[in-house]
């Protein structure tokens, strides 16, 4: 038998080249859901085990795609909307995938966010580069916007803002020796960011990063150190400042900034635009509870739902719209539960949840459900909660094992100290 070291260190080599590979999804199939496929197919075979606290995630994924495949079958041509159903189930088993693997070893949090981290970087240079001209670069920009090695700005875009997130905690909460390489990526984030020009992505930056400073001053019980995240809010925002100040130098970019930053665009407003769309499809579940087909609605409609909710009324039909809420409700309300609590996975969590959370504000304006990195973020939260139900079996189990040992009664305290210690 292999030493299990080598199996380990190959495993999380496997992983990391997984994450990694999330950020360059400029064809179909991408090399991520190649490498996926696989990767699943060897840790099934290997005897891979769905643990108690994650079936119910497996569980209402399989109904919302079985409503799709229901769907699928009002189509004429249903065989297109089955292969949109397999495809959409396949992201899902991703989600259960990292959600078992991060329960099997919670260091695997750092190692799938550095992973993130840096394919975020390289994505985004390639998505500057191109914005910026540079021959042969082109291909990673799409109606003079920055759009990386992904098919739309729009999905490049929010990608981003989770290693964002995660360099922002480096930078306030780390060693200060690689304090100059986490500033360098976060800026080439937040330029790939701005350059995408999308709405949505900007509005998702600002809630996230909001949503997350709140958590990180009231989890910190130093008055000192909350004053130091305060003060260091204050340089970040002003460098941001200072950053915008200089892109909207150049002509090309501050014309486009003015343009983008509308409130509402030429395709948003009118009698079939964006959000007319939005209450003709609601309308339309009214009558047709089954769905109506995957990418049907676009075909009725001259445009697509740009809005999850809908999107999973028309494609899943009423089965897939309840489990799919099911799904969020279960995945903020498992994850709110968590936020609070100090746990050596906490940052990470946090990061997750309101990355999550803000998909889910801006997937009323914008299809979500095909978004590879959602799909991780899910995975990351009901992996911390099941590294919390062990946490709690593990406390339990100290705890016993302490009032045999010492014939008295151990504080609970005391033991869930010891463990932090241990992790």
């Amino acid at each position: 038998m292999p030493d299990a070291h080598i199996v380990a260190m190959l495993a999380n080599s496997a992983i990391a080249l997984a994450v990694f590979l999330s950020g360059f999804v400029i064809y179909e199939p991408a090399p991520y859901e190649l490498f996926l496929a696989a990767l699943l197919g060897i840790w099934f075979i290997c005897g891979m085990r769905i643990p108690i606290e994650i079936i119910p995630l497996l569980i209402l994924f399989t109904i919302f795609n079985f409503g799709g495949i229901i769907s699928s079958f009002m189509m004429t041509d249903y065989g297109r909307g089955l292969m949109y159903v397999a495809v959409s189930y396949f992201l899902a088993l991703t989600s259960v995938f990292f959600a078992i693997i991060i329960r099997e070893d919670m260091g695997r949090l750092r190692l799938i966010f550095r992973a993130y981290v840096i394919s975020a970087v390289i994505t985004s240079m390639l998505g500057i580069i191109g914005y910026f001209g540079v021959g042969g670069f082109e291909i990673f920009t799409r109606y003079s916007r920055a759009m990386g090695a992904f098919q739309d700005p729009n999905v490049y875009a929010p990608f981003l803002a989770a290693p964002i997130l995660y360099l922002i905690y480096g930078i306030v909460n780390r060693s200060p020796t690689l304090l100059p390489f986490r500033a360098g990526a976060l800026i080439i984030l937040l330029l790939g960011l701005f350059l995408a020009f999308s709405r949505a992505a900007w509005g998702l930056a600002v809630i996230s990063a909001g949503l997350f400073y709140i958590l990180l001053i009231i989890n910190e019980q130093s008055a000192r150190i909350r004053l130091k995240y305060i003060i260091l809010a204050v340089f970040g925002f002003s460098a941001i400042v200072l950053l915008l100040i200089v892109a909207l130098q150049f002509e090309q970019v501050s014309s486009l900034f003015s343009e983008r930053a509308k409130a509402v665009q030429d395709y948003d407003g009118g009698r079939i635009g964006r959000f007319a769309r939005h209450l003709l499809g609601y309308e339309l579940a009214l009558t047709s509870p089954l769905g109506i087909g995957p990418l049907e609605f676009g075909f009725i409609f001259g445009g697509d739902t740009h809005n999850i909710f809908v999107k999973a009324l028309m494609a899943h039909g009423w089965i897939g719209f309840v489990s799919w809420v099911a799904m969020m409700l279960a995945t903020i309300i498992g994850g709110f539960k968590l936020l609070f609590k100090p746990r050596p996975w906490q940052p990470y969590l946090q990061i997750a949840f309101v990355v999550f959370v803000g998909h889910i504000v801006i997937g009323n304006v914008i299809d979500i459900d095909k978004w590879r990195h959602v799909f991780l973020m899910i995975g990351i939260i009901w992996g911390c909660m099941a590294l919390e139900a062990k946490w709690q079996l593990d406390l339990k189990n100290n705890y016993i094992l302490k009032r045999k040992v010492s014939g008295a009664a151990t504080p609970k305290g005391a033991v869930e100290t010891s463990l932090l210690d241990r992790f």
